[in-house]
């Protein structure tokens, strides 16, 4: 088999198949994004084990995929079955899944010594040094309370939620509501006569002092921000 193609395995029925794909089309798709099937397969054959070349009785096919379409089975074959990734395919997944989570506990979560979210670079370090394991098809937000639980035991962490008030001018105000709506919760809101806004909003604690800079930057200085106890 040539090393330019990756294999897509499916076991059904107690049977197991197996097409030949182009590595970086096939990903895409399982991803989601719209590719046709017929740019993905790189060889027009199901196999029961692609390495020996060992092919299916096209009777086979039709009996358990119910069509002898080859396409038609390759993308049932694509959906359900798992692609076997590149080198590449899977340092750069991991890579790109590694960032979303260190990001995600620097967002949502802090040292509870300082009140203060622990900088990526420590979080990175921490994981490192406890061989965190990464699956890359997993999402992130599922993976990372997996994550903190294995960190506590070198990285005191704490899940903390604030809340804050907010006031902004009427000329910045439509800006800035845009931009409390991305990082939290909205939970009173009000619009005053002059077109001024007044709004109570909860936030993981380690995006407050992101905020603070980002209202500053919206509301020329003039927002009014602070903690509510």
């Amino acid at each position: 088999m040539s090393s330019k193609f990756s294999i897509v395995r499916y076991a059904t029925g107690g049977e197991h198949f197996e097409i030949l794909v182009h590595p970086d089309p096939a990903l895409d798709f399982k991803f989601g994004r719209k590719v046709d099937v017929s740019q993905i397969v790189a060889v027009d054959e199901v196999y029961s084990d692609a390495n020996k070349g060992l092919r299916v009785p096209a009777e086979k096919l039709t009996r358990i995929f119910k069509t002898n379409d080859f396409l038609q089975i390759a993308e049932t074959i694509l959906r359900k079955g798992d692609l076997n990734l590149t080198t590449d395919q899977r340092r750069r997944l991991v890579e790109e899944k590694r960032k979303q989570i260190v990001a995600n506990i620097s967002r949502n979560y802090v040292d509870p010594r300082s009140g203060l979210p622990h900088p990526p670079l420590r979080v990175e370090q921490a994981m490192a040094e406890v061989r965190i394991s990464i699956d890359p098809f997993k999402d992130a937000g599922e993976q990372t309370k997996a994550v903190v639980d294995e960190l506590r035991g070198i990285l005191p962490l704490k899940s903390e939620r604030i809340k804050m008030l907010v006031k902004i001018p009427a000329q910045y105000a439509s800006q800035s509501f845009g931009a409390l709506k991305g990082v939290g919760d909205i939970v009173k809101e009000e619009w005053g006569a002059d077109g001024g806004l007044t709004v109570v909003i909860e936030i993981p604690a380690g995006v407050h002092s992101t905020l603070l800079d980002r209202l500053g930057s919206l509301s020329k200085g003039t927002a009014q921000a602070s903690v509510l106890r």
